[in-house]
């Protein structure tokens, strides 16, 4: 049988509402008595209901996380940076994944129903944003993270400088001769596609080379995508001394395709990805890339969220962490 607050309170000799005082930090205790009621809890190994300490306190001190799935990689970097704000603040997480489609949201909607956390992190999975703007508008807390072109002050965000990376990939490409770039987008219904699209595009034709539409190919973030729309590309005889892929998968799988032409990285093809994951400086050569301030975000965040719980009102604008850029082999310059 589970351990009760009354058996913490028998053993210890004292009220069930002593116990429960000791546990919340609640009301003046003779040390003594709290310090005897510490050791019986840690004595029997109890664990109190995190849903009744959370209404002795009037908060659950846990902050929900919605996702899409965990099998992107670069999810793992921003989980981090709020999981280290979090559990420094002594706030725990509950971390909800949509892998079962439907199935998962129904079970997600029951836990939000039980107000089993306090606030939400979302990356939003495709389709819910009209669900998560409702949670929102109904008082729970809400911080986009990663938000895909999400309207100012519908949701509170915090997003990075998509258009302006895209621009600096641009004009590192143009400073190293490189006038033919092949683009592999990624889907055209994300902001981030259009936000990286339009930047690149911008300093390529203010540069007096605009990229014709058959350089830009149809992605989805994939390894796949760039691998295959890269052979394509070599197949219908398409001249080209660049690639840009709009995350980093996809340039591995570009890179790949271009090295089995019998082409050389970078000598006669430069590859630049976005995000810089972890696997960016361990592809062969290393890959440049935009850096997306992936655990910064994350950080960024939850400490909104936090704040928002000692009083301060969201913010009704993005919060906006710049990207950088960072230069490595694949485009010569190491």
């Amino acid at each position: 049988m589970p351990i009760t607050i009354a058996d913490v309170a028998a053993r210890a000799k004292v009220s069930k509402t002593t116990v429960s005082r000791v546990l919340n930090g609640k009301g003046e205790l003779d040390e003594s008595t709290a310090a005897r009621v510490r050791a019986v809890i840690e004595e029997l190994g109890y664990v109190p209901s995190s849903r009744a300490v959370g209404l002795a306190r009037g908060r659950t001190r846990v902050v929900g996380m919605l996702v899409p799935s965990l099998t992107w990689p670069w999810i793992g970097e921003v989980l981090q940076g709020a999981v280290d704000v979090l559990e420094t603040e002594r706030y725990g997480l509950l971390l909800f994944t949509c892998n079962r489609g439907e199935e998962s949201m129904r079970q997600f909607g029951a836990q939000v129903s039980a107000k089993s956390f306090d606030g939400l992190l979302v990356i939003e999975p495709e389709g819910t944003l009209d669900y998560i703007a409702g949670l929102h508008a109904r008082g729970l807390p809400v911080v986009l993270i990663d938000d895909r072109d999400v309207q100012p002050g519908q949701i509170p965000s915090v997003g990075t400088t998509n258009f302006t990376g895209a621009g600096s990939a641009a004009r590192h490409l143009l400073g190293l001769g490189r006038t033919k770039p092949l683009v592999v987008a990624g889907p055209e219904r994300f902001g981030c596609t259009v936000q990286r699209l339009e930047g690149f595009a911008t300093e390529y034709a203010e540069a007096g080379h605009p990229i014709p539409a058959e350089h830009v190919l149809p992605g989805d973030f994939t390894i796949d995508c760039g691998f295959e729309g890269v052979n394509a590309a070599i197949d219908a005889g398409r001249e080209f001394d660049a690639v840009f892929a709009h995350n980093d998968l996809t340039a591995a799988g570009a890179m790949q395709a271009v090295l089995d032409s019998g082409r050389r990285v970078p000598q006669d093809v430069a590859i630049v990805g976005f995000d810089d994951i972890p696997l960016a400086a361990h592809t062969q050569p290393p890959l440049t890339t935009v850096h997306q301030p992936l655990r910064e975000m994350g950080e960024a965040a939850a400490r909104t969220l936090l704040a928002h719980f000692e009083g301060s009102p969201l913010p009704n604008r993005p919060t906006v962490i710049p990207a950088t850029f960072t230069a490595r082999a694949s485009s010569g310059a190491e």
